[in-house]
């Protein structure tokens, strides 16, 4: 029964150890010349002008949080239609309640204010 294994082991033996071996390739043989400029902070090109652990507008993550949300379920969407004829009507059902569920939440977060721009 071990027998079947040994490929799998040997594969990763081999992808460990060239992993290994290149990391320390590139370790000795690259260049190592630091100076001020490459160990400064990079910030989209131009030099930081504020502390990194500023107050963030928590409005940004509650958009990408939605568009996570509704994006997700696009993705519940398309294998259920795929199989819908062997499902039936029930799972119609299922799935018009789901859609429904989500456009309450998406009318309730609509409704708080929380897709608005000051």
């Amino acid at each position: 029964m071990l027998a079947e294994y040994w490929p799998i082991l040997l594969f990763l033996v081999i992808a460990t150890g060239l992993g290994l071996v290149l990391l320390a390739v590139g370790t000795v043989l690259g260049p190592k010349r630091p100076d001020a400029q490459k160990r400064s902070a990079y910030e989209c090109g131009f030099e930081a002008f504020e502390d990194a652990r500023m107050k963030f507008d928590v409005r940004y993550y509650l958009i990408a949080i939605l568009f996570i949300i509704f994006d997700l379920e696009i993705a519940f969407l398309f294998p259920w239609a795929v199989v819908f004829k062997q499902i039936g009507i029930i799972a119609l059902i299922e799935m018009g309640l789901f859609l429904a569920l989500l456009v309450v939440g998406f009318v309730y977060v609509w409704k708080k204010g929380a897709l608005e721009w000051e």
